[in-house]
This record gives structure tokens, C-alpha cells and sequence, in this order.
């Protein structure tokens, strides 16, 4: 298509006759354009030097949980001598086992992989930014000149902003104080500009990064880091891209519709032929829409139209968006077809390899079904819970993530979720379980797994619990694998993606991550958060998964997770669990301990937005958050209530297995008697049968909604 597109003005200096609106070298000085493709130029090579730093060992912070308790214990050797040895040589032993893994062939190919596909798109950024507001030369000559001491200092400054986030206040101003610290200003001239043309500078660069024809993970962090350099806040930068996008698919609606009347006239003409010639040349160029194509011009005209709305020349704004602004293909590929690829027919190969496999529009208003483009956003969020009680906790608990992203969650393996949900309810309101906690409430979770202190009336009723976690815990490794296929075939369009799960939700995008790095899919992830993740906490795995997101990795834990540790216990846990601990010896990976606020694993289901909210996340809903909160509270009482009724019944030593295992199956044929009767409904439970999922019980209704579809 590109090469379809209209011829589109420059902006340089030279060409003054062109000043005739607002553009960027209109808007700034000669001096001021140098100083703008310096600044992009400085981002990015601190945005390579952090991914760079990935690929070198981070000594472990002093206050490291493993690491103390790993000194701890040398210190209790007979001499001084002998402590300041075994100290010396574990240390000596820790840094031979991380060059050793740093130099794995594996492992530097990934390093090579990953700096290849960032270089290529630095490279076409800054050519393109200095063909806008100078020449390619230039931005490239002083892309060379960049202060390797003044990026380092940036890295530093960053990831010290991310290891103190955890502890600010859960106040409404978070996600800016977070937002400064994560991604610390540049100093640069710009910033003496009127808050007006600032915003009017970064709208442009949101504009010139999209006729790259996409929006890539690395194209959202530099504009974060821009964001931040300009001194504007972050909701002027959210606000502007919900603006261009529906900006963008109006125009493209607006311009399909055009199309379908042009075309249908062209049709009904005896002349058709001369008339599609006689109209290209009124046009100035071929109407491409006629044949089945697109009609550039006009698109352009309404694409610069809109954008030109928000400050910039129509002339302008349609020049920095380049081919995008003359296709309604790259439009529509941007945004995954309009949004129909995460939520139509093109998931039903994915549903063939794992039962249930769909994304749930987690605001009805954001379905694509539903709506208009007024809910369409330039950025993804792919939320994935760990377990469920009833089918609709597949979109329940992600209902605080604001519209400012276009929010998804991710439903899979229904029945062995449901079937783990209701085991691990039970398991937790049981005497066993209440007795186990009183036993082991002073010791932390790996004293637990390393001491065996599990009581033997909780482990005679392990299996409850233990076959439903093995079950789905495998099921969710392979949905993952699956998700980062949709991922690499774009079924989000060309949008960066943020993913965040609880529990085996966490392991589920765990597994996405490493196969994301197996196949060197770089630019897809912006943003990941594993919450109680079961998963390994080794830096082999957390540095192939920081390799392939382009911006915060975050790892949350708890070390009184004890269902955690209990259902680790008879799994290899030699490597660490990072539900549990914290990630140490990878540079980028943010580690946010909520021990104070989680001593159980099923509270994750309640609090995830209160963790992204005080973590200073973007898109948080402080209102469902509250909400959240308070169901929590409500849920503790009732557990606790249904614990002490059962200990009444009980010593605790002396559990009913069998009684616990006629509850976990009442409550599950409940659940699933409830999807059932919604499926056979076509009630759409977060879009069931548009998910194409066949059965016995739902293959009449699958049916229908797809003939209803193709109609």
C-alpha cells in the first residue's frame, strides 16, 4: 500500500513556501529542531543501554531476602575467619554461575536478536523524525554524539524509580509520582516552551512514530520518556492518543463508506471504466477504492482533517502520518482489523488447541460487536486471572482497569480453572487448613517447605487440591505458548500490549514470555505484571522475559503466601518461587513485596488493582479498586466464619477427606451446570459462542451465532 500513497510535503526549513500552517518548523527554531532529534536521539540510547543491561549480572540489594538469609546463616560458623570465607565464596560462586550463564550460546543470540530488532527501529525513528524537522544526516550525525555518561545516568535513575515505587501512598497523584521516577525527565531546551506547543510537539511525535505503520512497544516508551522530557503530565499524552485514534478510524469509517458508494455507483455505470479514470484524475491519483483498493487522497484529506483539529495543519498532520494517512488497510491493521481479530472468527484456531481460548472485552462498551470507534485505544491490556469460583471472575476482577487502554481479558481452560478454584476454597476454609496456618504462622514459607512443618492431617487431604493445580497449571503453560502465537500474528493489530495476571494467570504469561523469546518477537510487550506468580524466580528465565518486554517487569510477591508454598511443596523448588521471593540478578525486573497486604494466595483475586494503583500503573479505576477492597474484606469474614463452623466438627487432625471432596464437587457441577445453561442461552458470557468453541452441549448454538455473523 505504501507505495500507493500520495507524494506528502516535506517540513524542512529549507522549504519556507511551505510554511503556510502549523507544523512542527513552524512551530520551533532551526536550533530547537537540532535540540528535539537530540533528545529522541539520547531516549533511545538509554532505552538500548537498559535493554542492554539486561545481559550483565545485577549484584543482589543488600536487603535481598535470599541474600541475607543466605549470609545469615555463613555467620553462624565457629570463627570470624570462617564466616568472612564462606561469605567471600558463596559471593565468588554467584557471580561464576552468572558469567557462566551470560555466555550460553542461547543466550547470547537472544542478546544479539534482541539488539538487532531495536537498532533497526531506532534507526528508522530518527531518520524519519529528521527528514520531518531537518534532514536524515543530521539526526543520524547526532545520534552519535550522545553522552554514553549522561544514558548511563538515565538507566540509573529509572531503575532507582522502580525500586522505590512500592512504598508510596495510595493516593490519587501515584501514577505521576511513578511516572516521573520510572521514566526521569531529560534535561533539554524544550522544556521553556508554553505548555501549549509542548503538547503540540509530542502530539506531532505520536503522529511521525505511527507512519512507521505501528505502534510499537519501543515507540510507546520513548513517547512515555518524551512525555516526561517535555514536563507535561501523563493524562495529556493518554488523552492525546485516545484523540488520534478516533481520529483515525473515523476517517478510515468515513472513507470505507465513500469507498462502498463509489464503488457501487461505478458499478451500476454502463461507463464505468471512463468514469473511475475521468474521477482518478479529479482525484490526483488512481481511486485505488474503486478496484477493491483504497482512495488515498481522500482518506489523507480526512485524516489531516481531524488530526489537524487538535493544533497541527491538516497539511501537516496527514504529512507526519505518511502512508497511514492514505489507507484504510494500515488504519484497520493497526487496531487488529477494527478490533474484530481478538473478539471474531480468528480466534477459532486458537480455541482448537486449547479449550476455551478467547479474549473477553472487559468493558462491554469496548466490544467491537457493540460499539462505535469512540472506544477503540492505541494500547492493549491482556488481563488473565489464575483461578475462578463462577465463570464470570474471567472478567470480574480486571474491571479496574480504565478505559484510557482497550482492556481484554483472556478466558481459557474454563472447567479446570473452575474445578481449581473451588478446591482451593475449600482447602482454606477447612479445620485442616486453619490448624496448619496456627502451627506454622511464625515461620516464613520456605522455612515451611524446607523443614516439612506441614501438619499430617493437612497433607492427608493435599490431593484436593494438588491434582486440580497440576492439571491446570500444565493447561495454562500451554495457553500461554498459544497466546504468544496470537501475539506474534498480531491479532491485536500493530498495538503495544500490556499483560497482567494472578496466580496461574501468571503462569500462563510466563510461559507466553519464554516462547515469545524462543521465536525473537521483540517490540509486542510493553508493560508485564505476575502477581503470586507459580514460577520459577531463576535469572535465566526473568532475563528472557525482560528481553522481549520493552518496558516494566514486575514481579509481585508474598513471603506468607502459604497455599503458594503448600502447593510448591512437592515441586522443584531449588530455583525459587517468585511468587514468593523477589527476582535478584537481572537489571529491570522490579520486585514489589505485598506481604503486609496478602498472607493467602486467593487474595490476589481481590487486590490486583490495589497493587497496580499504589505501583503507579497506568489506566487504574480508583473506584473499582474500593470496590474491590471492600469485597475482600467481606470475603475473609466469610472465610473465617466457614473455618470456625468446620473446626467445631473437627480437631483439624482428623479432616473428612472424602467430605471435602463432595464439596469441591457440588460447587464445581454448580459452575458448570451455570456455563452450561448461559452457552445454551446465548446469553455471550464474555462471548462464548463468538469464541467458535464446538461441544455437545454448545454446537447448535455455535452454529447459529455464526450464521448470524456471516449474515
Amino acid at each position: 500500500m505504501a507505495s500507493w500513497a500520495p507524494k506528502l510535503p516535506s517540513f524542512g526549513h529549507a522549504k519556507s513556501s511551505e510554511k503556510d500552517e502549523t507544523s512542527l518548523t513552524t512551530l520551533l527554531t532551526a536550533e530547537q529542531c537540532a535540540d528535539l532529534t537530540f533528545l529522541i536521539a539520547t531516549i533511545t540510547a538509554s532505552m538500548r543501554q537498559s535493554l542492554l543491561d539486561t545481559f550483565t549480572a545485577e549484584e543482589a540489594p543488600a536487603d535481598s531476602k535470599i541474600e541475607k538469609s543466605k549470609e545469615d546463616a555463613l555467620k553462624s560458623a565457629p570463627s570470624d575467619l570462617d564466616k568472612e570465607d564462606k561469605v567471600k565464596k558463596e559471593r565468588q560462586s554467584r557471580e561464576e554461575d552468572a558469567r557462566k550463564e551470560l555466555a550460553q550460546v542461547e543466550v547470547q543470540e537472544l542478546k544479539k536478536e534482541m539488539l538487532r530488532y531495536f537498532d533497526g527501529w531506532r534507526g528508522k525513528v530518527i531518520g524519519r523524525v529528521g527528514e520531518i524537522v531537518n534532514s536524515r544526516e543530521e539526526a543520524k550525525e547526532q545520534a552519535k554524539h550522545v553522552e554514553g555518561k549522561q544514558v548511563q545516568q538515565i538507566v540509573k535513575k529509572s531503575e532507582a524509580g522502580m525500586t522505590s515505587i512500592h512504598s508510596l501512598d495510595a493516593k490519587d497523584a501515584d501514577e505521576e509520582k511513578a511516572f516521573r521516577n520510572i521514566y526521569p525527565p531529560v534535561p533539554n531546551a524544550l522544556t521553556h516552551l508554553d505548555e501549549a506547543k509542548r503538547a503540540l510537539v509530542l502530539h506531532s511525535l505520536v503522529l511521525i512514530l505511527l507512519s512507521l505503520e505501528h505502534y510499537s512497544a519501543h515507540s510507546r516508551i520513548l513517547i512515555l520518556h518524551l512525555t516526561s522530557s517535555l514536563n507535561l503530565e501523563l493524562s495529556v499524552l493518554k488523552k492525546d492518543e485516545e484523540t488520534v485514534a478516533q481520529g483515525l478510524l473515523e476517517a478510515a469509517s468515513q472513507q470505507l463508506n465513500a469507498d462502498a458508494e463509489t464503488k457501487k455507483a461505478a458499478e451500476a455505470s454502463q461507463t464505468s471504466r471512463k468514469w473511475k479514470v475521468g474521477l482518478a484524475g479529479v482525484a490526483g491519483a488512481a481511486l485505488i477504492g474503486v478496484t477493491g483498493g483504497l482512495a488515498a487522497p481522500l482518506l489523507a484529506a480526512g485524516v489531516g482533517s481531524v488530526m489537524g483539529g487538535l493544533g497541527l495543519g491538516a497539511t501537516a498532520a496527514a504529512g507526519y502520518l505518511g502512508t497511514l494517512a492514505g489507507s484504510t488497510v494500515l488504519v484497520g491493521g493497526l487496531f487488529g482489523a477494527y478490533g474484530a481479530k481478538m473478539t471474531g472468527k480468528a480466534m477459532d484456531a486458537y480455541a482448537r488447541e486449547v479449550e476455551d481460548f478467547a479474549f473477553i472485552p472487559i468493558h462491554r462498551s469496548q466490544d467491537p460487536k457493540h460499539q462505535d470507534n469512540e472506544s477503540r485505544r492505541l494500547r492493549v491490556a491482556i488481563a488473565v486471572s489464575g483461578w475462578l469460583r463462577e465463570p464470570e471472575e474471567v472478567s470480574k476482577p480486571w474491571r479496574y482497569i480504565g478505559k484510557g487502554t482497550e482492556g481484554f481479558a483472556l478466558r481459557y481452560e474454563l472447567e479446570a480453572l473452575l474445578k481449581l478454584g473451588h478446591s482451593l476454597e475449600t482447602l482454606v476454609t477447612s479445620a485442616a487448613w486453619g490448624y496448619a496456618k496456627k502451627k506454622i504462622i511464625e515461620q516464613t514459607v520456605f522455612a515451611a517447605l524446607s523443614a516439612a512443618l506441614w501438619p499430617l492431617g493437612l497433607l492427608k487431604v493435599a490431593t484436593i487440591v494438588d491434582n486440580p493445580f497440576s492439571v491446570a497449571k500444565f493447561r495454562a503453560e500451554k495457553a500461554g505458548e498459544v497466546l504468544a502465537d496470537a501475539l506474534i500474528n498480531k491479532v491485536q493489530g500493530e498495538r503495544p500490549v500490556t499483560l497482567v495476571g494472578y496466580s496461574l494467570g501468571a503462569r500462563l504469561i510466563f510461559s507466553c514470555l519464554q516462547k515469545l523469546a524462543d521465536r525473537k518477537a521483540f517490540g509486542l510487550v510493553e508493560n508485564v505484571v505476575l502477581l503470586g506468580a507459580p514460577c520459577p524466580s531463576d535469572a535465566t528465565d526473568w532475563r528472557r522475559m525482560r528481553a522481549v518486554v520493552s518496558g516494566r517487569v514486575v514481579n509481585v510477591f508474598s513471603k506468607q503466601d502459604y497455599i503458594l508454598g503448600f502447593l510448591y511443596r512437592t515441586s522443584s523448588v531449588q530455583l525459587g518461587v517468585a511468587g514468593l521471593q523477589p527476582v535478584v540478578g537481572v537489571h529491570g525486573v522490579q520486585n514489589v513485596d505485598v506481604t503486609d497486604l496478602v498472607d493467602g494466595h486467593l487474595q490476589y483475586r481481590f487486590i490486583t488493582g490495589s497493587v497496580l494503583r499504589k505501583i503507579g500503573f497506568e489506566d487504574v479505576d480508583v473506584a473499582e479498586v474500593k470496590r474491590a477492597e471492600a469485597e475482600l474484606n467481606k470475603q475473609k469474614e466469610e472465610e473465617e466464619q466457614e473455618r470456625r463452623k468446620n473446626e467445631k466438627q473437627t480437631d483439624g487432625e482428623g479432616e473428612d477427606k472424602e467430605k471435602l471432596e463432595g464439596e469441591v464437587q457440588k460447587k464445581s457441577e454448580q459452575s458448570i451446570f451455570q456455563l452450561m445453561q448461559e452457552k445454551t442461552q446465548n446469553l455471550d458470557i464474555a462471548g462464548f459462542l463468538a469464541g467458535g468453541r464446538k461441544d455437545n452441549h454448545g454446537h447448535e448454538g455455535a452454529q447459529a451465532q455464526q450464521k448470524s455473523e456471516m449474515k
